[in-house]
This record gives structure tokens, sequence and C-alpha cells, in this order.
């Protein structure tokens, strides 16, 4: 059957010019043709990172040239925070978006309330991808996601005017010669993401228990080399100290960019940004050790990984499924990492001399000895944010730090 060529595409606001790179326009491997009539319409919403708008918008007028003879295309571009998607999404599930990003850690959320199938082609994608970002796409050993990213952690960025790669060993070090030139070492506490680092090192544990939901917790332990009020008062230290702040990710760049921020604990989506505003003296390294009840102590992280979903109840599936698989592919993936520094799940696009070389995803790679994956049930977040936010202020309770830890954990255990 003949079929009638028509591509709509429909973004906010704006009509798009269709940018492709040539690397784009090649053929995937040969996949069954979708049979579509003249009469249907293939009607998709994709969600994505408000910062990945530019990126997508060429993903998508690539697919639709690629498939445009088979069907009539209306895709809906939506932005939406990958970090969010799985509360956006389970708002109003059946009509949510047919495709869409989102951070690995809410997986087991969106697979127990139906919102994923199993990946059909799951054994053509464990061979093609990174093992742990298959691992992060799994549950119980089956695929319910395709892998986009390999770079959802943190590291250490720092400017090398300021910094030898021996000062960057050492968080005291860098703090005390920040505060000499008047500057700032950053880091995010209003974020369990971030304050992880600080605990997850030293033989305190945080993590979820076999229910899927609630969390187990020792980071109020007495026992132990590392006390959790040795933590503690090491995180108080640090707070008062002149060459530090705690701003979230947009004040991080921008005291990047207006040179009061020289050091600072971020991800690789600023690695552009940052790269951009310091030019020859970017620097990027595994996390420092901190000094800890008398001890030095390597700053761990969690690591984790975009993944693209498709949505179980989209009305045009198979297409939903072609298009996440568009999103994913090996020359979609090296896009990304070009206009994004994003780091991919591919193991031919991670492979490329071009991502190697990248000083942000050697730092990654670096700290990944001292990383692991985020499980952690919703009660871990608010706790965390309470108890990082009396630190920062310097204690004015006057309440003793054992006693900030046990409200803590009792919130982060919390059934």
């Amino acid at each position: 059957m003949k079929i009638k060529m028509k591509m709509k595409i429909l973004y906010p606001a704006l009509t798009l010019t269709v940018l492709l790179f040539g690397c784009q326009r090649n053929n995937p491997a040969p996949m069954e043709e979708l049979q579509t009539s003249d009469s249907d319409t293939v009607n998709l919403t994709v969600w994505g990172a408000e910062e990945d708008e530019q990126l997508l918008r060429q993903i998508i007028d690539s697919f639709v040239e690629q498939y445009g003879g088979q069907a009539d295309f209306q895709i809906t571009y939506q932005p939406q925070s990958e970090s969010n998607c799985k509360n956006a999404l389970m708002g109003d599930l059946e009509n949510g978006a047919d495709v869409f990003a989102f951070a690995d850690d809410q997986l087991n959320t969106l697979v127990a309330a139906g919102a994923l199938d199993p990946v059909e082609n799951a054994e053509s994608v464990r061979q093609s991808s990174l093992p742990e970002a298959v691992r992060a796409a799994s549950v119980d050993d089956t695929l319910y996601a395709l892998p986009l990213t390999a770079d959802n952690g943190y590291f250490l960025y720092y400017d090398k005017q300021y910094f030898t790669q021996e000062d960057v060993t050492s968080l005291d070090q860098m703090l005390d010669i920040a505060a000499e030139h008047g500057k700032k070492v950053s880091m995010d506490w209003s974020s369990g993401w971030y304050v992880y680092s600080l605990f997850g090192n030293t033989g305190l544990t945080v993590g979820l228990n076999d229910d899927g939901i609630t969390n187990y917790c020792t980071w109020n332990s007495t026992d132990g080399k590392i006390k959790g009020t040795d933590v503690a008062q090491a995180m108080l230290d640090i707070a008062g100290h002149p060459g530090f702040i705690s701003t979230d990710d947009a004040g991080f760049l921008e005291g990047v960019q207006d040179g009061t921020i020289i050091a600072g604990i971020n991800g690789v989506w600023n690695a552009v940004a940052v790269e951009e505003t310091w030019g020859s003296g970017f620097g990027a390294s595994k996390l420092p050790m901190y000094t800890c009840g008398g001890q030095e102590v390597q700053m761990a992280s969690f690591s984790g990984y975009k993944l693209i979903g498709v949505n179980a109840y989209s009305e045009h599936k198979e297409w939903a499924v072609r298009l996440a698989e568009w999103i994913t592919q090996e020359e979609n993936q090296k896009l990304r990492f070009a206009l994004r520094g994003q780091g991919p799940s591919n193991i031919a696009a991670a492979s490329s001399r071009e991502v190697q070389s990248s000083p942000a995803i050697a730092a990654l790679l670096e700290q990944s000895e001292f990383s692991c994956l985020q499980r952690i049930g919703g009660n871990y977040w608010d706790p965390v944010t309470t108890f990082t936010a009396e630190i920062l202020a310097g204690n004015p309770s006057g309440k003793d730090l054992q006693e900030h830890l046990d409200t803590m954990v009792e919130g982060i255990t919390a059934p």
C-alpha cells in the first residue's frame, strides 16, 4: 500500500528549522516497516530535560526524516525534569508522555505501577550498552527501559589557575586556598544526593530495604572507627569555613561564571558551560579526601544513569518504541555528547576518541571506584535536607549532634 508522506512536529510557541547532522542520516539497522493507514495520525509526546531541548529537536527532526514516508507524525516535545518525571507521569499515567527521559532511581516505582513493559529487543540492548547501564535499567534481570547516559553522577570541577593536581586531593587544602583568594568551593548540601558523599565511605550505611519502599540507615551509629557524630562535626567545620559555600546547580554555574566559585562538586551537564568559562584552566577530578574523626576519608558518590522509557499505555506504542530506540542509538548518543557533554551508555559511543578524551568523563570514571547506584526510598530526602540546614546554620538550636542524627535517621527509616 502506498503511504502518503506528511510530517508535522509540534513545539511550544515556535516553528523549528530542521537541523540535521550528516551522521544522523545514516540508516539504522533494517527494521520491519510499521504499517499506518493514510487516515491515521501518529501523535507522540516526548518529555525531556529543558536543557536538552535543542538536542531533542534535532533528534526528533531526523526521526521524522527517516520514517516520514511511513506515517503522518505529530510529535510534541514538552520540557520535563528527569528527576521529577516519575511524579509527573504518575499523576495521569494514561495521558502521560509516550516517550520520556528519567533518572534510573525511579525505575522500580514505574515498573510497579505498570508504566513500563519489558523491552522487547532486550538482548540487542544488552549487547550494545555498558553492563552497569543495563543493570540500572533492569528489575530482577528484566530490562524495562533503554539506557541513555552513563554519567548521572558527580565529581570535582576546579580552576587550574588556583589549584594543582595535588591540591585537589584534599578538601581542606582547597578550602584554605579558596579563602586566601576570597573565593569559594561549592557543594549542594540541600540535596541528599550530594550529602551522601560525606557518609558513603565511612562504614555508615543507607539503602533500600527488600520491600523496595523503606530505607535502612546507620548514619547515627555510635560504633565503629567513624561515628555519625564524627561526620556531623566534620560537616560543621566545613560549613563554617570561609572558603565553602552550599549552593544549588544554578548557583554553582552562576558562581563559576562570575568568578566567585573556583571549584565545586557537580555533574557533567554543566561541563560545556564550565569549560567555556575557565578555558585552559578547566580541570576535573575525582572527589577529594576530607578530614573526619581524625582520619582522611575519600568522599563517595551516588552513580546514576539516565534512561528512556516508553509508556505502556501509549496509543501508538510501536512508534513510541521506534522513537525511543532512535533517541538512544549510537549516533544520537554521540550527538548528545557533542552538544551536551553527556557520557554515552552505548559501548561504541563511549569508546570513541572524543568521549575518552573528555576531562569530565575521565573524572567520573576515576570516581566510579568510590560510587554506587542510588537506590533510596522517598523518605530519605527531606530528613537529610532538614539536618543539613541545621548544620549549615551552625547548629543554632544548640542540640547535641547525636540528637540531630537520631532525628534524621528516624525520618529516613520511617515506614
